[in-house]
């Protein structure tokens, strides 16, 4: 039979009452001929309050028993799952991680998926089993230990079943209806959007949007699995949510697709560094080594022999990054007048395959910014994104802004 993968996140399952709904989602596909595979998330809320009781338990952790703790919550949403899904007379059974088996790498928290065989699965498809009721996030270890994917970790897992098993597609449930043109909390002129390529939506997750994880993405760029982002409380049509697929299934689409944006962003400076052969790797493999998450880098012109080096990082990573940074100078690697830290700075994104064969996106983006009096303190581009590091106050502003000069509340 077809096969369909369908993932439910915390929200469509918070309670007996929303897994019931999904399980009359689930039952609908089932009915049309599909087996399917259900990938659940824990209860909404359920996974902050084990990570809450280990911090509390143990500050310093276990890493394994870390996971074997908060990866509990997905196991009784799927035990749940099956058992509405069998009193409403369609067969289903529950799966964890292990019993897959989905293979994982060791790093526990972590963890990357190595291969999800399909053995066992398909020979309960093959004795009358409708539906696979999947505990996300969770795999086992070639040690044979629980691990766990981290957080948002059921989106790649539905994603990395749907290519294993080559699905007709992946749905994904939440509590949006798609991926929109940008926030809708930010501006009313937010759009949905009814197809978006993948590189587009890497972009989008990347750089903010947090509909989709970023790996859940990438793996459905590279296996060509295709998406679709639902609503698990409105009804649904055929052509409901946004589809996520490859550039070539998309007709026609706006230069500019969608405004990302990210609020706790820090754009860090080392001011008068030696400007030698070799200081760019001394200054970002410590970062690198100390976990910081890079993203836009600038350097300025030399003069007489020293140049200025920014940044930007999550908030949250800046005390690590000077540390790092102080301890490359500790050690002699590097050499700075200062190191200057704005934490009060926010990135703003547009995004857009149609950038690759038009031009005049920058000039567009850079005088929309000038004229509502917005200062750019940084700007990086790739193919089919432009970013800019601006003060956090204007943020708001900026992308209602962008959102208008690039008509995103019309389709193409």
């Amino acid at each position: 039979m077809p096969l369909l993968v369908m993932k439910f996140g915390g929200t469509s399952v918070a309670n007996i009452d929303r897994i019931r709904r999904a399980a009359k989602r689930v039952g609908v596909e089932v009915a049309k001929g599909y087996d399917v595979i259900v990938i659940v998330s824990a209860m909404a809320g359920r996974t902050n309050e084990l990570v809450g009781w280990v911090n509390e338990t143990s500050p310093m952790y276990d890493a394994r028993e870390y996971d074997a703790v908060v990866s509990s919550g997905e196991n009784v949403t799927a035990g749940l799952m099956a058992l509405t899904l069998q009193e409403m007379d369609v067969p289903a059974r529950s799966w964890q991680g292990w019993q897959v088996p989905l293979l994982t790498t060791s790093a526990h928290s972590a963890a990357r998926i190595e291969e999800i065989p399909t053995d066992n699965i398909n020979a309960k498809f093959a004795e009358g089993m409708r539906v696979a009721v999947v505990a996300g996030f969770q795999g086992i270890s070639p040690e044979g230990r629980i691990t766990t994917l981290g957080r948002g970790g059921s989106d790649t897992t539905a994603v990395a079943f749907a290519a294993a098993f080559e699905a007709e597609r992946c749905d994904i449930y939440t509590d949006v209806d798609g991926v929109y043109t940008t926030d809708p909390r930010i501006t009313d002129k937010a759009r949905k959007l009814d197809k978006i390529a993948f590189e587009e939506m890497l972009e989008l997750a990347s750089l903010g949007a947090k509909v989709l994880q970023t790996r859940s993405v990438e793996l459905a760029m590279r296996y060509n699995v295709r998406l679709r982002v639902l609503s698990s409380f409105e009804e649904q049509s055929d052509n409901a949510g946004t589809l996520v697929c490859a550039e070539e299934d998309i007709m026609e689409s706006n230069v500019v697709n969608g405004i990302a944006y990210s609020r706790d962003e820090a754009k860090m400076t080392l001011i008068s560094v030696a400007d030698r052969p070799g200081i760019a790797a001394a200054i970002f493999s410590p970062l690198s080594e100390a976990g910081v998450n890079v993203d836009m880098i600038i350097q300025n012109i030399s003069e007489e022999g020293r140049t200025d080096m920014t940044f930007s990082c999550p908030t949250d990573q800046v005390a690590r990054a000077e540390k790092a940074i102080e301890a490359a100078k500790d050690s002699g690697e590097i050499n700075y007048h200062a190191l200057v830290a704005d934490t009060d700075v926010a990135k703003v994104s547009a995004v857009g395959i149609g950038m690759r064969s038009q031009s005049g996106v920058a000039a567009k983006m850079f005088e929309t910014l000038r004229d509502e009096g917005i200062n750019i303190k940084v700007i990086a581009t790739s193919e089919i994104k432009i970013s800019v590091l601006i003060d956090r106050k204007y943020m708001e502003l900026a992308v209602q802004a962008l959102h208008d000069a690039f008509g995103l509340d019309k389709a193409a």
